[in-house]
């Protein structure tokens, strides 16, 4: 079935997953409704349940939070629920040309369950080995870390941003340090263009910390798969949508809108192109 043929007023269709320990679900709705999509909040047990609930929507998104309380190890609970009764549907979500963005907690799920990054075109699936090439792990830091940040662009492979822009957003979370095997990933990952996002200064300069905030190997923030239409990042855009919600703007003045909203109409008006 085409992506066309999935929708009855030409207008992008979300989902935002739901389960316990979600706490970004709002915010991000607001982000996509802002954008121009049609947005539902749903469950992980009613698509586990109705698996051919996920062919209707061209959006899916994980949200931030701290899924079952991020036991074993951060998003590892619903990465493995995912894993294991949904990666065939999410695969063919994919492979149908949808589009796939996991934030702070989601970014953490997509990692651990296998459908980020793809290196070289290859994506898991329920009948091949299961092989995490990479992780996001504890905060150098090894505490919380709760402040604002600045990312730049280093890539224009994925359809969510566009190179070498600047982008001020938030972050909150303890396991956001980006690391990879000894074999080589790191360099395929940079070689293929799939880092996307790097934590720099302020005048877009790679440094370390407090501006790279956890830790994260060559400062990476944020990846894509091989087809652009994955993406993962652990700041969090939704909650920099309306220039009000910038922590100094009453000192420096109102921008038009919020850095965060650029991720979201991206993704809604690639889809949109395609309806």
């Amino acid at each position: 079935m085409s992506i066309k043929a999935q929708t009855f007023n030409n207008k992008p269709k979300a989902i935002i997953l739901r389960t316990a320990g979600t706490n970004c679900d709002y915010e991000t709705r607001y982000a996509l409704e802002k954008a121009g999509a049609d947005v539902d909040l749903v469950h992980v047990n009613q698509l586990v349940k109705d698996k051919g609930l996920l062919s209707s929507y061209h959006i899916f998104v994980l949200p931030g939070g701290f899924t079952y309380g991020d036991d074993i190890a951060a998003g590892k609970v619903l990465a493995n629920q995912l894993r294991h009764h949904l990666l065939d549907e999410l695969t063919r979500f994919v492979d149908d040309g949808k589009l796939v963005i996991g934030i702070c907690n989601g970014f953490q799920v997509l990692i651990k369950m296998g459908l980020l990054p793809g290196i070289n075109g290859t994506q898991p699936s329920s009948t091949n080995e299961y092989r995490q090439e990479f992780t996001l792990t504890y905060n150098d830091s090894n505490k919380f870390e709760d402040r604002w940040v600045y990312l730049k662009s280093f890539s224009d492979k994925s359809v969510f941003i566009d190179k070498d822009c600047l982008l001020y957003v938030p972050i909150a979370h303890a396991e956001g340090k980006f690391v990879a095997g000894n074999g080589g990933e790191l360099e395929a990952l940079g070689k293929s263009g799939q880092i996307i996002f790097k934590y720099v200064d302020k005048d877009g300069n790679i440094a370390n910390y407090p501006w790279n905030p956890n830790g994260s190997l060559d400062n990476i923030a944020g990846v894509c798969d091989s087809t652009g239409r994955v993406i993962g990042m652990m700041p969090h855009p939704e909650r920099y949508i309306e220039p009000t919600q910038h922590p100094r703007w009453t000192r420096e003045g109102l921008k038009a809108e919020g850095d965060g909203i650029a991720i979201f109409r991206n993704a809604v008006n690639y889809i949109s192109e395609i309806l």
